[in-house]
Parts: C-alpha cells; sequence; structure tokens
C-alpha cells in the first residue's frame, strides 16, 4: 500500500513538473512579439524564437504583429465647387518595435482610430480644392494624410509607412457630364486635324494642278514650234519640188490632208466625244464645193492684190516723170 502511494505522489510530481516546464517555455513567431504580464501587470517584451518566463506567475498576456498592414478607409466629402465625391485611401500601417507597450495598452480599436484622422484629414483637404484639382493633387492630399497619421498614431506606438489616395469617385451624373466633355473636346481636335489634312490637301492638288498646266502649255507651245518648223520645212520641199508652186498652194495642200486625216482618225476610234458637222453622201458635194470655193476666193483676192500692186507701180512711175 505504501508502494502505491509512493508511486502515486511521483506521478503526481512528475506531472506538475511537466507542465511547469510547458509552463515555463514559450515560443514567439517570427515578425510578432508576446507581452509578458504579472499578476495582470506588464513585465517585458519578449522576441520571436524560444522564451523562457516564471511559470505559474508570468504569463503571455499577448501578441503583437510587427508586420505592416494595410486598412482601406471611403470618404464621402465635397470640393470647392460643390461636387460630392468618394475618396478613397489605402493606409499601410504597423506596430514600432519599440514601442510595443504603447501599442498594445493605449488603443483598443487602433483601425477605428485610424479611419477617424483619415476621415478629419481628407475632409478638410478636399473642400479647399476643386473637382480638377482632387485628381491632380492627390498626391498632396496622400501626404497630409501620411503626415498628419504619422504624427499623431506616434503617441499610440504606430507608424505610418504610405497613405496612397486609390480611387476618387465622383457622383454618376458628373462624370457622365465629365465624359462629355472630354468626348467635345477630342472630337473638336479631331474636326481641326481634319480641316488641317483637307487644307494641306487641297493645297498640294492646286500645285500639282498648277504644275501640269505649266507643263502642258509649254507642251502645247512645244508642240505648236514643231508644227511651224514642219510646216516650213514642208514648204520649202514643195516648192523646190514643184516649180512655180506658193507657199499659198502648199498651205491648202497641207489642210486638205490634215483634215481628210482627221476623217480617217476618227473612223478608227469609237471612245471619241466629238461634234462633227454633216458628213452625209449628199453633204460631201457642198463640202467639196465649199473647199474649192475658198481655193479660188484666196488665188481672186491674191490676183486682186498683185493688179492694185501692179497699177500703184504704174501711177508712181509716171508721176517720176511728170
Amino acid at each position: 500500500m505504501e508502494g502505491i502511494v509512493l508511486y502515486v505522489v511521483l506521478g503526481v510530481v512528475g506531472l506538475f513538473a511537466l507542465i511547469t516546464l510547458f509552463m515555463t517555455l514559450f515560443t514567439v513567431d517570427q515578425q510578432s512579439v508576446a507581452v509578458i504580464t504579472r499578476f495582470g501587470k506588464f513585465v517585458r517584451v519578449s522576441q520571436p524564437g524560444l522564451n523562457v518566463k516564471t511559470p505559474w506567475i508570468e504569463w503571455v498576456g499577448g501578441h503583437v504583429d510587427l508586420r505592416v498592414k494595410q486598412l482601406p478607409v471611403e470618404v464621402e466629402t465635397k470640393t470647392v465647387d460643390n461636387v460630392f465625391v468618394k475618396v478613397k485611401v489605402a493606409v499601410q500601417y504597423y506596430v514600432l518595435p519599440e514601442k510595443v507597450y504603447d501599442a498594445y495598452y493605449k488603443l483598443s480599436n487602433a483601425k477605428q482610430q485610424i479611419e477617424s484622422f483619415v476621415y478629419d484629414v481628407v475632409r478638410a483637404q478636399v473642400p479647399k480644392m476643386k473637382l480638377d484639382e482632387v485628381f491632380e493633387k492627390k498626391d498632396d492630399v496622400a501626404n497630409a494624410v501620411k503626415t498628419e497619421l504619422a504624427e499623431a498614431m506616434d503617441d499610440f506606438g504606430y507608424g505610418i509607412l504610405k497613405a496612397p489616395v486609390t480611387d476618387i469617385d465622383p457622383d454618376a451624373k458628373v462624370k457622365a457630364a465629365m465624359n462629355e466633355i472630354n468626348a467635345a473636346q477630342r472630337e473638336r481636335v479631331a474636326a481641326n486635324e481634319k480641316g488641317e489634312a483637307e487644307k494641306i490637301l487641297r493645297v498640294k492638288q492646286a500645285e500639282a494642278e498648277a504644275q501640269s498646266k505649266a507643263l502642258q502649255g509649254k507642251g502645247i507651245a512645244d508642240q505648236r514650234k514643231a508644227i511651224v518648223e514642219g510646216l516650213r520645212d514642208s514648204v520649202a520641199q514643195f516648192q523646190e519640188a514643184v516649180q512655180g508652186a506658193t507657199a499659198q498652194d502648199v498651205m491648202n495642200l497641207v489642210l486638205l490632208t490634215q483634215y481628210f486625216d482627221t476623217i480617217k482618225g476618227l473612223g478608227e476610234t469609237s471612245r471619241l466625244n466629238t461634234i462633227l458637222i454633216p458628213h452625209s453622201p449628199g453633204a460631201m458635194a457642198d463640202l467639196t464645193a465649199q473647199i474649192r470655193d475658198a481655193f479660188i476666193t484666196a488665188e481672186q483676192v491674191k490676183g486682186g492684190e498683185a493688179h492694185n500692186a501692179a497699177e500703184k507701180a504704174v501711177a508712181a512711175k509716171e508721176g517720176q516723170r511728170k
């Protein structure tokens, strides 16, 4: 019986010692610390790794995470031009390792405290700006939030890494109006660019047309010069070949030849937009008569001019004799 009691006592002592050992040793995770209390009073802060505390007297009051956290805060406020906007701020905060006591004991809810300061700063900054300035100077708002929060939360053991403004959301009607203004501006720019392009195109077309007409005029002048030179050579050759032929005879022959060449060319080509005088079989006789009469009239005019010249010469000689 005494042996049984001894074993029981030894078992109780061993169990107590084992429990005491477990209560003496404890671990703390990386990027966190443990708050150690003695009978409810803060004693120290234990760092990550294996730690030792006095069993049955000291207890782990809690753990504090040292990693950076992000708290999204949405603030509805009004700009100086009376436009309501929702400003979204993402506050990145963390516990200062040297102020774990303040972070653990001074604030019961750090998130609510941070939200209150964000509301206060944003509603103090945005009402001083117009809507367009809010978009342009959102970094200024973010810096103001960070500065105010860093000063206020430092006393509570929290540091502020950044507080960027992630979104600015005006009223739906205001956004629609802004989109319409932007679209109108872009359409005006597009119209101006299109007008400039058409202007340049028309100027280039006018320049090209002017150069084309200049080249056409030069070509026509060269063509007429070549025709004149050819006719002159033809007259000279014809007069050498046919004795007694005059320049008028040669021109009449050339005219008739060109006329029949034209008729031949019209007959060989079907795609011409040309208005012609009548060329029916009955009209050919009239046409021949007209050409013949023209030649006869030219000869008569030429003969009359020669007769008048002779009379003037005779009259001049008689006058000299007198």
